[in-house]
């Protein structure tokens, strides 16, 4: 539980000091598995006061493993390659990842756990 509220406190953190002082919800889903895979866990896109994007997975975050796991954005079924925000880090558990400022959450209504090496969607969740 204290590493729990430790990397949580991390991911508040880091979001305050990259990005400053304000942050906003721009929305959140939940995810599904696809391709097969098993993906649940709640996902939640944060914006900051100084324009940049935050993707959290929630502690609840669970992925039952794929060989190389991305996160990214899509839309309406269509995952868009040049929105990759990196690795998955981990298959478990609470994650943060700073969206480029060339990337715009609000072009895409779904977060994606992508597998790069077999280009398949392992998770999908829709963001409202």
């Amino acid at each position: 539980m204290k590493s729990m509220i430790t990397g949580a406190l991390a991911i508040v953190f880091a979001t305050v000091f990259v990005f400053g002082m304000g942050s906003a919800q721009a929305g959140s889903g939940t995810f599904v598995g696809a391709s097969k895979h098993i993906t649940t866990g709640k996902v939640t896109i944060i914006k900051t006061d100084a324009g940049g994007a935050v993707v959290i997975l929630d502690k609840d975050f669970v992925l039952d493993g794929a060989p190389d796991p991305r996160v990214g954005f899509g839309k309406n079924g269509k995952y868009d390659k040049s929105t990759d925000l990196g690795k998955l880090e981990k298959i478990k558990g609470l994650q943060a990842y700073v969206v480029p400022a060339s990337v715009n959450p609000a072009d895409y209504n779904e977060v994606y756990i992508w597998c790069r090496k077999f280009s398949v969607p392992l998770g999908v969740a829709k963001v409202k």
